[in-house]
């Protein structure tokens, strides 16, 4: 049942021309020429391949579609061998040194850096569209005291759609064009009032006249005074942190996003998706992860002993290694930096001696740095948060404050890609076939 391939560059005339894999069934002698395009070729070509006119054709067998590429996409680049990640063409390094969140979100929507007045009136729309229907206060606090920030704002993600049925139109651009910018200003509003509503707090109104970051900053820790004034050191740091996890090509949960939304769905109840893939603890909960390593080694004392269980398989060394990346993780090398800046406002946290030594030592270690086990963005950020004040529950509601913007523009893109269908894999059958059903007094 198996066959053999070859790879070679051939054309209609002999010469050398488009690529090819020219692919031979041994079940049948026949040899097929399917064409390779920028280093794919299509799982749909392999149908033609039969044992006879009856056969269904050959499918392609990827779980978990690591070796599957399920769009084309102008978006983010990723180069995990080199370290490399790039906003459409612009290296992270770059963007989060010389730009803010807000207009990473406005690349990563419209594909190029704005104008002065670009920015400026895209800074304006979402600034005013940041509060939310009264209605939403009454939606939240039917949730339990006690209910998963995450759990919340995944549901009052999808109940916007409620709220604007509008956004069912998703073919007429300038109705993209506003859900995107509602989506984008509501979340952090959903987010605090998330947060709040798990402290048992009243909830706080955005605050027009600060940034983005800042005026995130406000909602979840304003109390008393007249006026909240966010550190700016905090709220750069913020910023950079809704840089580094703006977008990152396909990973789960933005293929849930591309995947629900291939329905033609509204963009509200895809980004719910999106939230709700990113709720698990392999994506989003990651970070929360690498706090609780850290709480539980405890001391620095107690590292060569973790590190000695790392290598007999009896400890996991969380916050190292990523599927992608197998260099050092681009965005980890930024977040240190916003790491210290952050302890020098909250103070320094004991965790981050233990973060330190650990990075060092994996750094160095033969046995980490051949299998390379490199710090990876989920390292730092916990720590950060943590600096906050944030309890481990918001760590994922963290994440989906910045990665709407990737969302929107990989859903924008996907439904204006005309090669893009809803989403239906095949899957192999493995269970019983024609069976004759048995009255229950006979089984």
């Amino acid at each position: 049942m198996s066959s053999e391939t070859t790879t070679q560059r051939v054309s209609g005339d002999g010469t050398s021309g488009a690529p090819t894999l020219t692919v031979t069934d041994n079940r049948t002698g026949k040899t097929y020429e399917i064409p390779i395009t920028d280093g794919t070729v299509r799982a749909m070509d392999f149908r033609q391949i039969k044992v006879d006119e009856n056969d269904f054709g050959l499918m392609t067998y990827d779980p978990a579609f690591t070796n599957t590429a399920s769009c084309r996409s102008a978006i983010t680049f990723i180069d995990g061998d080199a370290g490399i990640l790039e906003y459409r063409g612009y290296p992270i390094e770059q963007l989060a040194e010389q730009s803010t969140y807000l207009e990473v979100a406005y690349l990563l929507i419209h594909g190029e850096l704005p104008t002065q007045a670009q920015l400026d009136q895209w800074t304006h729309d979402i600034t005013v569209h940041t509060f939310v229907h009264e209605n939403i206060k009454s939606f939240m606090q039917g949730f339990r005291h006690d209910a998963h920030p995450m759990g919340m704002l995944c549901g009052s993600v999808g109940a916007l759609s409620t709220f604007y049925p509008d956004a069912n139109d998703i073919k007429d651009p300038e109705n993209r064009a506003i859900q995107t910018i509602r989506l984008i200003a509501k979340m952090p509003t959903l987010a605090a009032f998330a947060y709040r509503h798990a402290m048992g707090q009243p909830y706080v109104y955005p605050d027009n006249d600060l940034s983005y970051p800042g005026n995130f900053l406000s909602m979840m820790y304003k109390m008393t005074e007249l006026k909240y004034e966010p550190d700016p050191r905090l709220e750069r740091a913020l910023d950079i942190l809704f840089i580094l996890h703006a977008d990152h090509e396909q990973n789960c949960s933005t293929n849930a996003v591309r995947a629900v939304g291939s329905s033609q769905v509204d963009p509200y109840s895809a980004v719910a998706a999106g939230v709700a893939a990113l709720y698990g603890p392999l994506h989003g909960g990651a970070n929360e992860a690498v706090l609780r390593m850290l709480q539980r080694i405890a001391t620095k004392d107690n590292i060569p002993d973790f590190i000695e269980g790392v290598k007999a398989g009896k400890e996991r060394l969380m916050g190292f290694g990523h599927r992608v990346y197998k260099n050092y993780d681009p965005r980890a090398k930024i977040i240190k930096k916003a790491t210290e800046d952050v302890f020098e406002v909250t103070g320094v946290n004991p965790l981050l001696e233990i973060a330190v030594e650990l990075e060092k030592i994996a750094l160095e270690d033969d046995y980490f740095v051949s299998r390379r086990l490199y710090p990876n963005v989920d390292f730092y950020s916990g720590l950060i948060y943590e600096a906050l004040g944030l309890p481990v529950t918001m760590f994922p509601v963290m994440f989906a404050i910045p990665r709407t913007s990737g969302w929107i523009a990989q859903w924008l893109e996907m439904v204006q890609d005309p090669e893009q269908k809803i989403a239906r894999p095949r899957q192999i059958y493995t269970g019983e076939r024609r069976r004759d059903y048995v009255p229950i007094n006979q089984r």
